[in-house]
């Protein structure tokens, strides 16, 4: 769906009286090692960004690109990260959600609605709604899908420096054949999630 499409679909929220919409969304829910982080970002009436559209669709170039865009056209852009030892201890959906609020709470723009790619927050002020696979219908949160992907790609790359053995820079944390082969040689590191199927030995084999 083409940018302008995915507008559309924020243009009603406009016209219900809307001045600024936040779209919020995660990335990093499934990988075996990593963080998990969301991404919140804000936009006025009237601005679409061409190109945009779920991250999942767009290459690592585009969404690079794409990146440098958002963060000078939206209102506002915040993250939050949330690491895998919290991940180990809570849960993979309650840290979904701590990132969450922790990229609404470094909003300094106070939007009026908030719109999730099916991140149904509760207990927050403001307003919100959420949508079964929103990235591919709102532009907000679209764009909300590529800063959390651009953010924790580049994370992922710097942890590929440390443990090379992994090849991070090229999996990010998935489970590939090659990181599942990778663990069996030499067990999981620091960022892995000790708790997903799949990271210790004895899971492997």
């Amino acid at each position: 769906m083409s940018s302008s499409a995915l507008y559309d679909f924020d243009r009603q929220f406009f016209r219900e009286g809307v001045r600024l919409l936040c779209g919020l969304d995660e990335a990093g829910r499934g990988p075996l090692a990593g963080p998990v982080v969301a991404a919140a970002a804000v936009f006025a009436r009237g601005v679409s960004i061409p190109g945009v559209a779920d991250s999942k669709t767009l290459s690592e170039a585009q969404r690079e690109a794409l990146y440098d865009a958002i963060l000078t056209r939206a209102v506002e852009v915040s993250v939050g990260i949330v690491g895998p030892g919290t991940i180990d201890r809570i849960n993979i959906l309650a840290a979904t959600h701590k990132a969450a609020r922790a990229a609404l709470s470094r909003l300094v723009a106070k939007p009026d609605l908030i719109i999730t790619d099916f991140l149904n927050l509760k207990r927050i002020q403001t307003p919100l709604r959420f949508f079964v696979r929103g990235d591919s219908l709102s532009h907000a949160i679209a764009a909300a899908s590529i800063i959390a992907k651009v953010t924790r790609d580049r994370l992922m790359r710097e942890y590929h420096e440390r443990f090379p053995q992994y090849n991070f820079a090229r999996n990010k944390g998935y489970g590939t054949r090659e990181h599942i082969e990778a663990l069996a040689r030499s067990g999981p590191c620091e960022i892995h999630r000790l708790t997903f199927k799949g990271v210790t030995q004895q899971e492997i084999f």
